[in-house]
């Protein structure tokens, strides 16, 4: 398994951000996209994901590799932790909901509504469906928001362990989350009008 984006331009809103992006990341690696507020990280990890259309260039594999984790958790309020890992486990076609439980200590917070957890909570179970998709790739943008040091490092330790089955991961993140991988500063593919010409 390889990740590879090939003369990638995106944008939003009709207009360029990133140009002529090319990287790959093999299998149990991480990238680390760095770079300020607005420089284009979302738009970079929605377009990978699928989410969005690139301008120009390639990504493979598609998108049915990827899942993508954003500042929206993906999570219906009304139902329960267990249920809404339920429902992302058979749309992936898988039915054991217990390592996504174990990795962020939900099983206590499992009868649950969704609605009715901290932003913590609700970001652990975020970050907890990632393990019930089976999807090789993951996208992540911003993953830590909301979660205290403990969290922090068992989202790491989730990372690592998807690294270690051969897994690949991009992440956009301002903190140092102790992960072997390559770091992608974006502001370096800042596009120009000409580039979208």
């Amino acid at each position: 398994m390889r990740l590879e984006a090939r003369g990638l331009t995106v944008g939003r809103g009709g207009l360029p951000v990133l140009a002529d992006l090319s990287f790959a990341v093999e299998a149990g690696h991480a990238l680390i996209l760095r770079g300020p507020n607005g420089s284009g990280k979302t738009t970079l990890l929605r377009t990978l994901a699928g989410l969005q259309r690139a301008y120009a260039g390639e990504v493979s594999p598609g998108s049915d590799a990827i899942a993508y984790g954003g500042h929206r958790d993906g999570m219906k309020g009304q139902l329960t932790v267990a249920e809404n890992l339920s429902f992302w486990a058979r749309l992936h076609g898988l039915r054991d909901i217990t390592p996504a439980l174990r990795a962020f200590a939900l099983e206590r917070l499992d009868d649950r509504q969704a609605q009715h957890l901290s932003a913590g909570q609700a970001r652990r179970l975020g970050l907890a469906r990632l393990l019930v998709t089976g999807r090789p790739i993951w996208c992540l943008d911003e993953p830590t928001v909301s979660l205290d040091a403990e969290n922090t490092g068992r989202f790491a330790d989730m990372v690592r362990a998807h690294l270690g089955d051969g897994g690949i991961a991009v992440i956009a993140t301002h903190i140092d989350l102790g992960l072997q991988g390559d770091t992608l500063d974006v502001q370096r593919f800042r596009a120009t009008l000409e580039a979208f010409g």
